[in-house]
Order: structure tokens, then C-alpha cells, then sequence
């Protein structure tokens, strides 16, 4: 009997033990959780505001707030090893066999730590930042809303939010449509047949697209000095069938520019129609090799 009650108080004072170890586990993650929380929004509020009163570029400021929490995340597990005797001897022997771990550890998380690094390169060299317009490859194109450690948050145009990896992000060319100057040139492109009037055809094309509210006048003073129109047109090719028209027109944005491109092929649709110019378009002749015998 006593040997049996000897087992029973060391197993209570086992589990007494565990569960110890375990509130100790729970609050220290429950306090990390709320200390990155807490130091988020309020990097979150400092740095908007200065962002807007310094007018400077706030994607360095998120990248920190995402740092900042797995850095209070990496402090609360080092602290829960710590605190706990043996976890803190299984760290220990961990680190002795240090040389297997870490290659173990670097073959399993090397895309992740790829990913990290290539975060950090973003915000360094700072091919886009948060607000811009970006086209990555020839797939995705849409506004920068997040960079985290991980991966690059982009809402597009039909407002979904695309998630890449960093990783693929640095691998791709990217087309920055608001790293420096936010303006394009739209270039609105249009085959007339033959038997049209070239002039005539110019001369609307050119007057349509200048006449577009979206449309900008971005010649300097001397090229306005000198006659040189508002938007410039050029006969791009002679083609198989058509002859090809390039206007040359100003927007303020990429989105402007669109909206004026769509715009603009409406009413050339109608004013081509109007004035008798002919818009080509493909005709095809299909020849039986074998043909039925005429009645």
C-alpha cells in the first residue's frame, strides 16, 4: 500500500507539473498575441499620420509592423523555453545537435526564408510601394495594398485581392505604371482601308482624341510655339488589308488612359461610319476541292 501511494502523489506531482508549465505556455502567448496587437495599430496610427504629414512612402513602415510581430512571436517562444526547465533542456540538446537541425530546418524552410529575403529587397530598393500601380509579368496588374514578410498583397481591378510571394515577385519584370511620374501616353491604334481618305481619316481621329476630357496637352511651350498639334498621328504601316493609324494621347494615369481608349473607339466607330471612312475587316473565300456535279 505504501508503494502504491508513493506512485499516486509522484504522478499528481507530475500532472500538478504539466499543467503549471502549460499556464505558464498559455499566457505567454496570450501576452504576445496581445503585445504585437497592441504595438500594430499603434505603429498603425503613428505612421499613417505621418505618412500624410511628411508625404512620404509608407511601405517601409508596413514591412515593420509585420516585422515587429514575428519578432514578439520569436521573444515568446525563446521566454516559453526558457521559463520551462525541460524545454529548456530540450533546447539545449537541440542546439548541441545544432549542425543536422539546421540543415534539416534550412531544406524545409528555404522558400520561406527566400520569401523573407526578397521582402526585405523590395523595401530596400523599392521597385513598387504601397499605392502603386503595378503589372507583374503578364498576368496580374492592380493596385499595391500590403508587402508582409511572406508575400505581396495586389487588388486589381475587378477588386480581388491577389496574394504573390515575394519570391515571385522578384523573378518577374514589373511595370510600375506611379513609381515617378503617374502620366502615360495611350496609344490608340486603328486600320482604315485603302479607298479611304487618308487626310480626312487623320483629321478625325486627330480631333476626336483631342477632344476627350481625359485627354492632356503635353507639349512644352516651345512645341506649342512651333505648331506641333495636341495629339501627333502617324500612319504606323501599310498593312495586308489596312492602312494603320497611331494617335499619340496623354492621360493622367493608366486608369484615365483606359477609360479614354474605350471611349475613344466608340466614337471613332460612329464618326468613320459617318464620314465614310471604312474600317477593314477580314474576308475569307472557301473553295470545294471536290465539287457536287450541277444539276
Amino acid at each position: 500500500m505504501q508503494f502504491l501511494s508513493f506512485d499516486f502523489s509522484s504522478f499528481a506531482e507530475i500532472n500538478h507539473k504539466i499543467l503549471q508549465y502549460l499556464i505558464v505556455a498559455a499566457v505567454i502567448a496570450a501576452l504576445a498575441v496581445i503585445t504585437a496587437r497592441i504595438l500594430q495599430h499603434l505603429m498603425k496610427v503613428y505612421f499613417e499620420r505621418s505618412s500624410r504629414i511628411l508625404q512620404v512612402d509608407p511601405t517601409r513602415y508596413k514591412f515593420l509592423r509585420n516585422a515587429v510581430s514575428f519578432v514578439v512571436f520569436m521573444l515568446a517562444i525563446t521566454l516559453i523555453f526558457y521559463t520551462i526547465p525541460e524545454l529548456r533542456t530540450i533546447g539545449i540538446t537541440m542546439f548541441a545537435g545544432a549542425g543536422i537541425f539546421a540543415a534539416i530546418l534550412g531544406f524545409a524552410s528555404q522558400e520561406a526564408f527566400s520569401n523573407i529575403i526578397s521582402g526585405i529587397f523590395i523595401v530596400i530598393f523599392k521597385p513598387f510601394r504601397v499605392g502603386d500601380n503595378i503589372k507583374i509579368g503578364e498576368m496580374h496588374q492592380g493596385t499595391v495594398e500590403d508587402i508582409t514578410l511572406r508575400h505581396t498583397i495586389i487588388n486589381n481591378f475587378e477588386n480581388r485581392r491577389i496574394i504573390i510571394p515575394n519570391t515571385v515577385i522578384s523573378s518577374q519584370t514589373i511595370i510600375n505604371s506611379t513609381i515617378e511620374d503617374e502620366k502615360v501616353c495611350t496609344f490608340i491604334e486603328v486600320g482604315i482601308s485603302y479607298e479611304s481618305d487618308l487626310d480626312k481619316a487623320i483629321d478625325i481621329l486627330r480631333e476626336v482624341v483631342g477632344n476627350h476630357p481625359d485627354c492632356m496637352d503635353n507639349r512644352t511651350q516651345d512645341e506649342i510655339e512651333k505648331g506641333i498639334p495636341k495629339v501627333i498621328v502617324r500612319v504606323l504601316a501599310l498593312g495586308e488589308s489596312s492602312v494603320n493609324l497611331r494617335a499619340y494621347a496623354w492621360a493622367a494615369n493608366s486608369g484615365a488612359g483606359f477609360v479614354m481608349k474605350c471611349d475613344i473607339f466608340e466614337i471613332l466607330k460612329k464618326k468613320f461610319t459617318g464620314g465614310g471612312i471604312g474600317i477593314p475587316y477580314p474576308h475569307r473565300t472557301i473553295v470545294y476541292k471536290n465539287q457536287p456535279d450541277e444539276k
